[in-house]
């Protein structure tokens, strides 16, 4: 079975910095794209940031020049740098893979369980 584990989670003050990891394991042939998502209560889980397997990055114009997203292809693993963070980053983030298994054509997309980050102000 493929699971992605986060870690990383935190309490931060405003303006301080944290960064999150997130791991995939099991048997796995290629990950495509990676992203963060991040959820607060009452409303949509949105995207933060995602990176293809070339390293190409796309952002949410919320966290642009803050957040930096990068991957290690090697250890299967994708990271998200933030920084100046500010109350309203305060949510449940979640790391998001596309896994291409072995032999298969198309990726699955897998889910983490999601790591608390708390921004006081």
């Amino acid at each position: 079975q493929v699971q992605l584990v986060e870690s990383g989670v935190g309490l931060v003050q405003a303006g301080g910095s944290l960064r999150l990891s997130c791991a995939a394991s099991g048997i796995i042939g290629g990950i495509n794209t990676m992203c963060w998502f991040r959820q607060v209560p009452g409303k949509q889980r949105e995207l933060v940031a995602s990176i293809s397997r070339g390293g190409s990055t796309n952002y949410a114009d919320s966290v642009k020049g803050r957040f930096t997203i990068s991957r290690d292809n090697a250890k299967n693993t994708v990271y998200l740098q933030m920084n100046s963070l500010k109350p309203e980053d305060t949510a449940v983030y979640y790391c998001n893979a596309e896994i291409l298994h072995i032999g298969a054509t198309f990726g699955t997309h897998y889910w983490g369980k999601g790591t608390l980050v708390t921004v006081s102000s």
